[in-house]
């Protein structure tokens, strides 16, 4: 199953729709949360804040979508209120882990250094990401008329990636090389977390 043809199931379903903004949500709040962790305690760039800020907005954004289809449902984000939830709630966690592994044995780093060298690449990889999920599922939203826009998170992503990119180009030389093992990493979670998805969306 096509990412176009699972978002279009779950679009067509109000309560799979809703648990599905609800989940989009959840992450773009974890997102915002693991950005807060790496900053440092000091030394904290007005890029930082923008980015954490713009990420609890695009949670906010969503969780306020839901009233467009039943504001009586998921209001929180448990596990009955997510779609795929062990997959939803340790995706980030995993790919921060394995990437932390990555980068300490090749960059030797440790501490906030290394907090901060995974903020790059881990965000890096996640904008990609939203880079190409969020145009698929709008245009599955404009497909089937929906009231649900994510126009405005689109804008906003490209805009992070951009940033991401300038900053890795700082970071090290050969950033695309470490990037792309980041982003290898990355899809074998993403592709974890469609499995779980699909298998609950076929229920």
């Amino acid at each position: 199953m096509h990412l176009n043809t699972l978002l279009s199931s779950i679009v067509k379903d109000h309560t799979l729709h809703s648990k599905w903004l609800n989940t989009l949500s959840f992450m773009e709040n974890a997102g915002a949360r693991k950005i807060s962790v790496a900053e440092h305690k000091e030394e904290v760039t007005l890029l930082i804040l923008k980015h954490a800020a713009e990420e609890h907005r695009h949670a906010y954004y969503l969780k306020k979508q839901l009233a467009k289809l039943d504001d009586t449902l998921c209001r929180t984000y448990q596990s009955s209120e997510l779609l795929a939830p062990n997959h939803t709630r340790f995706y980030l966690n995993t790919l921060d882990i394995q990437v932390c592994r990555y980068l300490k044995n090749h960059f030797n780093l440790s501490g906030a250094d290394l907090k901060f060298a995974a903020y790059l690449f881990v965000t890096y990889a996640i904008e990609v990401r939203a880079d190409e999920l969020y145009p698929i599922y709008q245009e599955v939203l404009t497909e089937n008329e929906s009231k649900v826009t994510v126009k405005s998170i689109i804008l906003e992503e490209e805009g992070h990636l951009e940033e991401m990119l300038n900053q890795l180009k700082e970071f090290s030389p050969d950033w695309e090389k470490h990037a792309q093992k980041i982003i290898n990493i990355e899809q074998a979670m993403f592709e974890d977390w469609m499995r779980g998805l699909k298998e609950e969306v076929a229920q």
